[in-house]
């Protein structure tokens, strides 16, 4: 299977943009699917994620920044400009990085540059959509970036043989597909060689149970914030696999 490309960079600028326009006056709205948090919050969140993300890549740091570094995102009717400024800073500073150059990540597998630029375009795609969400509005994400996003998420936002959870979680205990259905791309989820780990394929055979959905909604699935038909998968399997799942 091989994925349609596209431009990371356009892609954090672009979703950064969408989230800006949603969240100008609109931040005493609440957040669905981060309790308790308004757009106010979501928008300081992620000048803190820019700056953080920013910082280690342009400094090419083995280590997080130390939080004394943070900078105040200031009152909140400056937050947007901050917000836009951090979302530059971070655009540029990524672009202008070899991916390969090693830095620290929360990824065990993949230390560099690289990975930071593919997980920054899941987080600014999935919180541009709680932004428009929160508005009362929709957004589809594109299905290139939702198919790359969905691949990402299953080699890093699950309990892998590279990243195990702990303490050990019960076995998924069988195999299911996702599948695009706008796109040629699905995956056939299963059980790692670790206990109480996953592993992925990027196929899904005739005879595995698929969930089919755009890979908009498929991505948006995995962070529990829509509905898809899971019929084709039992119940109990789908609930083993979110027991195996980070998505913090």
């Amino acid at each position: 299977m091989s994925l349609p490309t596209f431009d990371p960079f356009e892609a954090i600028a672009a979703h950064s943009a969408g989230f800006a326009e949603a969240a100008t006056g609109n931040l005493g709205a609440d957040v669905e699917f981060c309790p308790g948090w308004t757009v106010e919050d979501l928008v300081r969140h992620l000048i803190e994620v820019h700056w953080f993300w920013a910082t280690i890549a342009g400094e090419r740091l083995a280590a997080p920044p130390e939080k004394e570094r943070r900078p105040d995102p200031g009152p909140p009717e400056q937050l947007i400009g901050t917000f836009q400024a951090g979302a530059e800073r971070l655009v540029k500073v990524l672009s202008a990085a070899d991916g390969h150059d090693r830095v620290w990540t929360w990824a065990p597998a993949q230390q560099d540059v690289g990975f930071i630029t593919r997980h920054q375009v899941q987080e600014a795609a999935v919180h541009h959509w709680d932004a428009v969400h929160a508005t009362g509005g929709a957004l589809v994400i594109a299905g290139p970036v939702g198919a790359d996003a969905i691949a990402e998420f299953l080699t890093f936002s699950v309990s892998s043989d590279a990243d195990p959870a702990e303490p050990v979680r019960p076995a998924l205990g069988g195999r299911f597909a996702l599948r695009c259905s706008d796109l040629d791309a699905s995956w056939t989820i299963s059980d790692g060689s670790s206990p109480g780990t996953i592993d992925h394929a990027e196929t899904a055979g005739a005879d595995v149970p698929a969930i089919t959905a755009t890979a908009s909604d498929l991505l948006l699935w995995l962070y529990d914030r829509v509905d898809v038909d899971t019929d084709p998968v039992p119940s109990d399997l789908l609930g083993r696999f979110r027991a195996l799942l980070f998505t913090d």
